[in-house]
């Protein structure tokens, strides 16, 4: 279930929430995803982030792509905190 919103979803479709810049950057896993509202709180939230030009979320996989420089690792577990999930990994 939605952890951020209780909305009782449990599927749905990759979504791309956001995406500006290249398509390259670095791929993190977010774990508690579920809806379109996960994907929007996450990179909201990442998207905050100094240095960070784009945020690209898969929903099913988890994984975040997160592109731009002069973020850290730390800054963006501390944004994907903030948005109420688990950063699970770098891959």
């Amino acid at each position: 279930m939605c952890t951020a919103c209780a909305c009782g979803t449990e599927t749905a479709q990759a979504e791309v929430a956001a995406e500006t810049g290249t398509a390259d950057g670095r791929v993190y896993r977010v774990s508690g995803m579920t809806c379109g509202h996960c994907v929007s709180s996450v990179s909201g939230e990442v998207g905050k982030v100094g240095g960070v030009t784009g945020v690209t979320v898969d929903l099913p996989t988890g994984a975040v792509t997160v592109s731009g420089s002069g973020f850290t690792d730390e800054e963006i577990r501390a944004a994907v905190e903030e948005a109420g999930y688990t950063l699970a990994g770098q891959s």
